[in-house]
């Protein structure tokens, strides 16, 4: 391949682009009228406007997608996540037409995307499932008995769903009808399918996700896990590799099932397995999501390994140039997702013109992002503005590291959710690696924020105060040492 499309916008198309252009491939981005003078734009060597701002009318249209890398003559389309990325439809029109999908096959896309039907692919292999019932059900009846059988809590999941949308927590019989019809609803309306299973609610989960890479040579390998139990209406927040809590026994247990996934749906390509562990350290396959994660980087950092390159290699039919006996971990990498929304008010969403943007520059510091000082940041799309990314020889060292990185981030225009990530990383139960994924629930709390800002403000307004009156003591008054001038006059 020496062009790939990117069929993507903001930070993962120019993270993308930039992996491309090492490897000497031109590539070519595509944009909505809104995005018309992004960075990921102007960086690719072509561009392609796909229409109007909504993503239905521009960056979901499959047909306009795939004709923009006809007329330019891609010969590759890389989704990169969210969008077109687990559409199996999509995979499969990419490959009639013609050109490379660079990821996995549409089979595998649509096995894993339907989480019943995942838990069905891998029955066979042996690896352990939170207990439930594996099969689609509506009847509030039947699901009062499994509920009963399995134990309360239990969890309601919607089978094609993600995000947390369609998932309710039940805690006894008398509300699981409500709660049921509430699922069903919301997972028809995210999702166009009202299909839920129920499971048994782990209560004080961690969430840990294995990052495989299989080829079309029948290798496959894992590139260790990321913790990323810190999260907020079931979205991750903050990860990490490697986990504060894994011994080498259950990283490698937890490896060797996540291979076990990928060959029981004949996976090629980058993807991740994600699990539930609980309190007694035992893990629960959850689902398998067939693309590059958002938090990809904190792999990349602790293996050495550029997963879009391998990507992109696997998808021109070349075998892995490592084995599981190559990978090691070296230091460890921390990742908080920036958003556009305001930590001290519930997460709302911000938008307006980023009137100040000054990126965190170091050693140890790497930011994946896609917006420039004075940009506007739409509201047609995920809020989500820019990974920042630490790496240090250990935790402590990638901690410190990110709460000053934090602090070199300058965004002023709109809120971010960056006093939220120096929030996580200074609480005591996440630097002590002793949480779960009800850190937000049981420890943030926006008002302790809100005083701690004041009284950082008084302390700064006090520290300029005792700055310029010391300054005013020191200063000096020049004695004026000029002639009366009248009186030497001739």
């Amino acid at each position: 391949m020496k062009k790939i499309l990117i069929a993507n916008r903001g930070e993962i198309a120019l993270r993308i682009m930039k992996t491309a252009q090492k490897m000497g491939i031109k590539t070519v981005a595509v944009y909505s009228e809104v995005d018309r003078h992004s960075p990921h734009v102007k960086f690719a060597d072509e561009a392609v406007l796909l229409g109007k701002a909504p993503s239905s009318e521009s960056y979901l249209v499959m047909d306009k997608v795939i004709e923009a890398a006809k007329s330019t003559g891609a010969e590759g389309i890389h989704p990169g996540y969210g969008f077109l990325s687990e559409n199996a439809t999509f995979a499969k029109m990419v490959e009639e037409n013609g050109i490379t999908f660079i990821g996995p096959k549409p089979h595998a896309i649509k096995v894993m995307g339907d989480k019943l039907a995942a838990k069905e692919a891998v029955r066979d292999y042996d690896i352990p499932m939170v207990p439930g019932i594996e099969e689609a059900i509506t009847d509030v009846e039947l699901a009062k008995k499994i509920a009963s059988e399995v134990g309360f809590p239990i969890l309601i999941k919607a089978s094609a769903g993600g995000g947390g949308k369609g998932m309710r927590i039940v805690n006894t019989l008398e509300e699981l009808p409500e709660q049921m019809e509430r699922a069903i609803s919301e997972a028809v309306a995210a999702f166009g399918d009202g299909s839920v299973f129920i499971e048994k609610y782990v209560g004080s989960p961690r969430h840990i996700e294995i990052q495989v890479l299989a080829d079309t040579h029948d290798n496959i390998v894992h590139l260790f896990e990321r913790e990323c139990s810190v999260q907020r209406r079931h979205q991750k927040v903050v990860e990490e590799a490697p986990s504060a809590v894994l011994t080498p026994e259950i990283r490698e247990a937890m490896g060797q099932a996540a291979v076990k996934v990928a060959k029981a749906c004949d996976y090629v390509g980058a993807g991740t397995v994600e699990f539930l562990l609980d309190e007694n350290k035992n893990f629960y396959f959850l689902e398998m999501n067939t693309r590059l994660q958002v938090e990809h980087p904190v792999t990349e950092l602790i293996s050495g390994v550029d997963l879009v390159e391998q990507q992109i290699k696997v998808a021109r039919g070349e075998k892995l140039p490592f084995t599981q006996q190559d990978l090691k971990i070296t230091g460890h990498a921390l990742e908080i997702r920036v958003y556009a929304e305001d930590s001290l008010d519930n997460f709302m969403p911000s938008i307006g013109t980023l009137t100040t943007y000054k990126q965190p520059f170091g050693e140890g510091i790497r930011l994946d992002d896609g917006f420039e000082e004075g940009m506007e940041v739409p509201i047609h799309y995920d809020p989500m503005l820019s990974k920042l990314i630490t790496y240090g020889k250990n935790r402590e060292e990638a901690i410190q590291l990110m709460i000053k990185a934090i602090g070199d981030y300058k965004i002023e225009g709109i809120s971010t959710t960056l006093p939220f990530g120096k929030f996580v990383c200074e609480h005591e139960a996440f630097t002590s690696g002793n949480f779960d994924t009800h850190f937000v629930k049981n420890y943030y709390a926006p008002e302790q924020l809100k005083v701690q800002y004041a009284k950082e403000k008084e302390i700064a307004a006090l520290l300029g105060l005792k700055l310029y009156l010391d300054d005013k003591k020191n200063l000096k008054t020049a004695v004026s040492t000029s002639s009366d001038w009248s009186k030497n006059r001739v």
